[in-house]
């Protein structure tokens, strides 16, 4: 009789947990989210290559985007739909930064699909994809994406708690068990259906989408329970940090430093076209900041309910942006491949 065997991903949750309680004790943004992931980088570049929790990141991202769609309400949503022209400047102007990853990925020498892939802010999965059918360098585009999202992770939060002025949290929204009993299990299986069709980032925009039409339709006004949204951190801290070991930054050194530095100069070209577009509109600068940094959803829109910003016009351009990185990024390589014949 073959005795019990502990599953190999065993550690990631214990060592996710040891990260996320110290970054907790030590105020750091997003503790459950960052300090999990710092934790498991650690382990994993140790030698220690901790595995992946068998549907963890999207676990995770169900619960907190079930969280923010809860966010939208019908007054929210009539703020997002007046300013719907900005929102969609903001997400068009994200999306021309890609340009300056493009340049310097092309001056180091990198292939062009693969600098044009690996220049896309957003839709990681489906860039990797596509960058396998236009005879990139699928790994690098890999890299690239998980480097960019590594980045804003722990820069973002960090950058923008600590350099904003401290604001009370207002009192919790109510829980409402029969509604949270029907509202999951539908995000759950608009996640399924949205897999299912091949759209982008199902566990993100299905829950989001079910929690966020429900909130609207009947006002709502609800939250998820106590410690459902550090589950959820966790959860997604302990599944980035598992794409991350010493071979992911020994590989390609000279392509690895250049995503570097296009991120950071993306990410100070997204915030002054943000400062015009606040100015402009007279919408929250701050708020058009974090919804334009070059990804990911989850990451910033926890930002955003962190810092008592609007959650919504942050959802709203980073989902707007990831529609048209996915719907817009194919045929516009091809349409440069074919002007450059």
């Amino acid at each position: 009789m073959h005795g019990y065997r502990l599953p190999v991903w065993w550690a990631t949750p214990l060592v996710g947990t040891l990260g996320g309680w110290l970054a907790s004790l030590a105020n750091w943004p997003l503790p459950w989210m960052v300090g999990s992931l710092l934790a498991v980088i650690v382990v994993r570049c140790s030698g220690w290559l901790l595995k992946e929790v068998p549907h963890g990141r999207q676990t995770g991202q169900w619960l907190i985007a079930s969280a923010i769609g809860l966010h939208f309400t019908s007054e929210v949503m009539q703020q997002v739909l007046e300013h719907f022209g900005v929102i969609l400047a903001g997400a068009l102007g994200t999306l021309l930064l890609s340009l300056i990853g493009l340049f310097i990925l092309l001056r180091s020498g990198t292939d062009r699909a693969t600098a044009f892939f690996a220049s896309m802010p957003g839709g990681a999965s489906e860039m990797v994809n596509l960058a396998g059918r236009h005879s990139a360098q699928p790994a690098k585009v890999a890299a690239a994406h998980s480097l960019r999202l590594l980045l804003v992770v722990l820069i973002i939060p960090a950058l923008f708690t600590w350099t904003l002025p401290p604001v009370d949290a207002p009192p919790p929204a109510p829980v409402s068990w029969p509604w949270l009993a029907l509202l999951l299990p539908a995000g759950a299986l608009l996640a399924l259906l949205w897999k299912k069709l091949d759209q982008p980032n199902p566990w993100m925009l299905g829950p989001l989408t079910a929690c966020a039409v429900a909130s609207v339709t009947f006002d709502l006004n609800l939250s998820l329970p106590e410690g459902a949204g550090q589950l959820g951190q966790w959860l997604i801290g302990c599944s980035l940090g598992c794409h991350f070991d010493r071979a992911f930054f020994r590989s390609a050194p000279r392509f690895l430093l250049c995503v570097l530095l296009f991120t950071l100069l993306a990410m100070l070209a997204a915030a002054g076209l943000a400062e015009a577009l606040g100015w402009a509109a007279t919408l929250n600068q701050t708020s058009l900041t974090l919804g334009m940094m070059p990804g990911g959803i989850t990451e910033l829109c926890l930002t955003a309910e962190a810092l008592q910003l609007s959650v919504a016009l942050v959802t709203a351009l980073q989902v707007l942006r990831l529609f048209l990185v996915m719907f817009l990024a194919e045929p516009l390589f091809r349409l440069w491949q074919r002007a450059t014949l």
